[in-house]
């Protein structure tokens, strides 16, 4: 397949400025695969569509205040930072947007008490991405340092950072939010528990692909950087719990799905459904891929020529994933991070 076929028209109105108050009062397409059949309810009756001796599988991962505003050390020059990865104690990869942001370069930046930090530009790649070199460990000053980084399409600025959480988030490490879980609400978790449906958490921390469109035209030939993810111990067991008793396996979220096959292609060596997993994940989910793991997945709507879109029509094919785009264009659906949500089935 080509990127030119996961590419659709979307008014800019479409897309979602600001959340819904409350978070489970966003609209819920809902898709069954096997005929291609849509439904339209409101993600507060997402209990409606599902089952005692389901799993439901989440993303805790939690949003750092990844960007930074700062200036050059000599010249007094702005710059922003986007912090995408942790390497190491003192390093992380980087997008700097600012003129000339070479090697060799210091960036400082101001801390409250008047005070700042400093940063060398270690190393300039010639995909864009600068890796920084800070004398300590700068994640200790985050929460001071830098804002939690919005997607470039909100232009809107948000009242409470924290409504670019989920109510689950945990563990920091993300520089953008597994959107798909930003629906739900602690009453509506107590809610499915109480009818049976059953809760697992794993971490993939997002990165850089979330902000970098897929320029290739063969997919094959796309770069999927890595993000770290954790399938612990006890969510492989309740995968293969929940398989035995006949029960489904719904990822909230594409993130979610990612790292459940990731773990699931770790185990295949072994002969198993899926084992623990820790470490990096470069795994690209396009049209043709075979689903291990997952028989459901909650998920918003996607920008065009996304891995995230392919992801999506990999598992309910390409044809009826675009059909219900445009039936959601049609009937007004918000789109994007602060959108509306898909329960694929």
């Amino acid at each position: 397949m080509r990127t030119s076929d996961f590419e659709y028209f979307l008014p800019e109105d479409r897309i979602a400025q600001v959340p819904v108050e409350p978070r489970d009062a966003s609209r819920l397409m809902v898709l069954r695969r096997e005929n291609g059949a849509l439904e339209h309810s409101i993600f507060r009756e997402l209990p409606r569509y599902l089952r005692p001796g389901d799993l439901l599988v989440a993303n805790e991962s939690r949003v750092i205040p990844a960007r930074l505003h700062g200036r050059r050390s000599r010249t007094g020059g702005s710059v922003e930072v986007l912090l995408l990865r942790r390497l190491d104690e003192h390093r992380w990869e980087a997008l700097v947007r600012g003129s000339r942001v070479r090697s060799g370069l210091w960036l400082t930046f101001p801390l409250p008490d008047g005070s700042g930090v400093e940063a060398l530009v270690e190393e300039a790649r010639p995909d864009g991405i600068r890796v920084l070199r800070f004398p300590e460990d700068v994640e200790k000053d985050l929460e001071t340092l830098g804002v939690v980084p919005l997607p470039p399409y909100i232009r809107t600025p948000l009242a409470d950072p924290e409504r670019y959480q989920t109510v689950y988030a945990r563990v920091a490490g993300s520089v953008a939010a597994p959107t798909a879980g930003l629906h739900f609400t602690p009453r509506l978790i107590e809610t499915l528990q109480s009818q049976g449906v059953q809760f697992a958490f794993v971490v993939l921390h997002i990165g850089l692909d979330t902000f970098r469109p897929v320029e290739t035209e063969e997919l094959e030939r796309h770069p999927m950087h890595a993000e770290w993810c954790w399938v612990p111990t006890g969510v492989a067991q309740a995968v293969q719990a929940t398989r035995a008793r006949g029960g489904r396996v719904v990822a909230i979220g594409t993130t979610v799905v990612r790292a459940l096959e990731t773990a699931a292609l770790a185990g295949e060596a072994s002969g198993q459904m899926l084992v623990p997993f820790e470490g990096w994940s470069r795994l690209f989910i396009y049209p043709g891929y075979r689903f291990r793991v997952v028989d459901a997945l909650i998920t918003n709507f996607h920008l065009p020529r996304s891995t995230l879109l392919m992801l999506v029509s990999a598992f309910a094919g390409r044809e009826q994933v675009l059909e219900a785009y445009r039936q959601a264009i049609a009937l007004g659906y918000r789109f994007y991070s602060f959108g509306d949500a898909m329960l694929i089935l």
